[in-house]
């Protein structure tokens, strides 16, 4: 063989998604999510059990963890997601799997047609790597108008944040007002940490997202998501066209 070829090899393991099992961090997380669960126990008393409490499921690591957490422990909380129309296949391969896995069929939010394809006329297919604007507008076509349909009549909603994943989330509470939607939104995992995330979904073999492997933290639409470096920030691979300030989609924005 000619010594000038090189041949092609997969991809080292990702070692963020598989840290140690130490006693300690089995510890921290086990009591990390009897917590959770005990949260999300009170929420069902306090805002109801016929879908006036909701889970909005991204399908990346954290919203894993809280499926996990919401299924298995049979809580009657609606689990809804949101198909932008772009997302990866990948994404798409994992909601089959855990609507298998855990027997449950999901409630899906698709963006108006029509006003997809306005945007699109408007302004092109890929518009949204010109500006922060088009960028946006385009969340908000797809993102943000079905979330509104979503959480129409809901008392109450959960998602996956963390204070750790960017500077745009800094601080959050476990417990706060969403003004924009009128309602209360609840972010059961906001104290843990990526390691505390992924010791969770290794201990109680949760499935996950098979583009974690591949360097991917936090995984959006694909046109608008990348693998990352091993060093750089987790929300480094979402609009990283952009500033860190802006590299929120609207959904999280107060």
């Amino acid at each position: 063989m000619n010594a000038s070829v090189s041949i092609l090899r997969p991809a080292a393991a990702n070692p963020a998604i598989r840290p140690p099992l130490t006693d300690a961090l089995r510890a921290t997380v086990g009591a990390k999510a009897a917590a959770a669960v005990a949260l999300l126990r009170e929420a069902v008393g306090e805002f109801g059990t016929k879908g006036e409490l909701a889970f909005a499921n991204s399908f990346g690591a954290e919203d894993m963890v809280l499926t996990d957490l919401i299924l298995s422990h049979e809580l009657p909380i609606t689990v809804f997601s949101l198909d932008t129309g772009r997302l990866p296949a990948e994404t798409y391969s994992l909601i089959g799997e855990v609507e298998r896995r855990y027997g449950a069929k999901l409630e899906i939010y698709f963006p108006d047609a029509g006003a997809v394809e306005a945007y699109v006329r408007a302004h092109g297919i890929n518009a949204f790597y010109d500006s922060v604007e088009l960028r946006k507008a385009c969340c908000g076509v797809r993102k943000m108008e079905p979330l509104r349909r979503a959480l129409a009549g809901r008392k109450a909603w959960i998602t996956g944040l963390r204070a750790a994943q960017s500077v745009t989330r800094a601080g959050l509470p476990v417990r706060e007002f969403d003004a924009a939607n009128g309602l209360e939104k609840l972010n059961p995992l906001s104290d843990w940490t990526e390691t505390e995330v992924w010791a969770y979904i290794r201990i109680n073999e949760v499935p996950y997202n098979a583009l974690h492997e591949q360097f991917y933290p936090s995984i959006g639409c694909a046109p608008c998501t990348r693998a990352i470096a091993v060093g750089e920030d987790v929300r480094a691979g979402r609009w990283w066209w952009e500033n860190p300030e802006t590299k929120e989609c609207g959904l999280h924005v107060k």
